[in-house]
């Protein structure tokens, strides 16, 4: 079930005075990092604004992915695949993982190199990644007829359930003495001569040494207010989701025009591989110089509009008064509509590509806003002048998988224990030192 502000409110403890860290949003990134800081004995608050994992963290495809991802992230993935293999047993509910392997189909000479080249990184990482022939994809999919050049599969790859899986873990992160409150946006942090004392909440104020921004496409305008540049734009993605239907593909599959992963209630997640759409704000030119890479590689996939969004943002950039509403409150859960040409073209290509689907009714679709930073990967930085202040971001659209290593990962370092991860791709002075920017792989 897709969350909307409407939605009704099940996490609602009571605000604390005090805290050792206060986690910002609660999708899975936020919720991951509560739960490895609350079994590390932390005494944690997590505010979110609207609802749990009620923006991308429900809306994104389910894919626990090791395949196709950049160098740097794979180490702490591969630490997320061994904690999800095992997160089920040890909160003691379903997550709807499952691993049923990951699939990226070749239907061009230009995919197939892609693929074939992505494989290195496999290697160096030891992964069980291999390339399948058309013919070997055709079996694995049960296919008729061969639609596809090659593929590559990386059989331990997984997949889970995003909307019951971030409540069940925040749930597991209150049995430890975490703190959830819906509708509680901080407006702010409390900074005086550069040293953090805590948050304002809507709900009050909340003393804290340690405050992380897992804010999502918030992110960049809450980084904004304290003066922190954390070039982020968003980009929407539209997703739908089929009645049950006969068993065609257990896991994850992917190729240049549609996307499809096996759902637990028996249906099909269903979406244009990486076809997305940018409603053009301020943050769009304020950004643009370092986009301009990204922009380069992806024009074709993303395609442009102005509406009323970038009226709507013009002013959310200017500092607010904590005891003030704030924009936070004032657009509780990112709901975007589905592009209805987007799910017209899914029907199409499902038609020409994947006919065993081909039929199963659309029974919902939804959107999603998926935050991008400029060489898509993430940003997990401290604040310079702002000690205590962390900043996860630039997941979505990936983040789903990696969440709960990134968790684990980040609650370390709040908590000063030794690194076994080197997390120097991700500090956000790399997009303002002047070096280049070096695109990761797309989400």
């Amino acid at each position: 079930m897709i969350l909307n502000e409407n939605s009704p409110i099940t996490f609602k403890d009571t605000l604390p005075r005090e805290v050792d860290v206060v986690v910002i949003g609660a999708g899975i990134i936020g919720i991951s990092i509560a739960y490895f800081l609350g079994k590390q004995g932390k005494k944690v608050l997590v505010c979110e604004k609207g609802r749990v994992a009620g923006e991308q963290s429900s809306r994104n495809w389910g894919w626990v992915r090791q395949q196709g991802r950049h160098s740097s992230e794979l180490p702490i993935m591969k630490e997320s695949l061994r904690i999800w293999q095992g997160l089920a047993e040890e909160i003691g509910e379903d997550l709807g993982f499952r691993q049923c392997g990951c699939l990226y189909l070749a239907e061009t000479d230009a995919m197939e190199q892609e693929n074939e080249d992505w494989l290195d990184i496999a290697r160096e990482h030891s992964l069980d990644t291999k390339s399948l022939s058309g013919r070997e994809v055709q079996s694995l999919l049960g296919q008729k007829d061969k639609y596809w050049k090659s593929a590559i599969y990386t059989a331990s790859d997984g997949r889970a359930e995003p909307s019951i899986a971030v409540p069940r873990l925040a749930r597991a992160a209150q049995r430890l003495g975490v703190k959830i409150i819906e509708n509680c946006a901080v407006r702010s942090l409390d900074v005086v001569a550069g040293k953090l004392s805590g948050v304002h909440t809507e709900l009050g104020r909340v003393e804290a040494k340690q405050v992380v921004s897992a804010a999502g496409a918030w992110s960049s305008l809450f980084a904004g207010h304290h003066n922190i540049a954390l070039p982020q734009l968003r980009v929407k993605g539209t997703v739908a989701r089929t009645e049950p239907v006969a068993d065609f593909f257990q896991g994850n599959a992917a190729s240049e025009n549609i996307a499809f992963r096996r759902r637990t209630d028996g249906g099909y997640s269903i979406a244009l591989a990486d076809q997305s759409s940018h409603s053009i704000i301020p943050d769009s030119f304020r950004y643009l110089p370092k986009f301009l890479p990204l922009l380069k590689k992806s024009y074709r996939d993303v395609s442009l509009k102005f509406d009323r969004s970038f009226f709507k943002e013009i002013g959310y950039r200017a500092k607010k008064n904590p005891t003030v509403v704030s924009p936070f409150e004032r657009n509780r859960v990112l709901s975007p509509k589905p592009d209805q040409s987007m799910l017209k073209q899914m029907r199409e290509n499902l038609r020409t590509h994947v006919p065993e689907l081909a039929n199963a009714a659309f029974v919902e679709s939804w959107a999603g806003m998926i935050e991008t930073t400029p060489d898509v990967l993430p940003i997990v930085s401290e604040a310079d002048h702002i000690k205590g202040f962390y900043m996860v971001s630039g997941l979505s659209g990936h983040g789903f998988g990696i969440g709960p290593g990134m968790g684990k990962v980040v609650a370390d370092l709040i908590c000063g224990r030794p690194m076994e991860y080197d997390l120097s791709r991700f500090k956000l002075d790399r997009f303002h030192d002047g070096s280049p920017i070096k695109l990761g792989m797309s989400a």
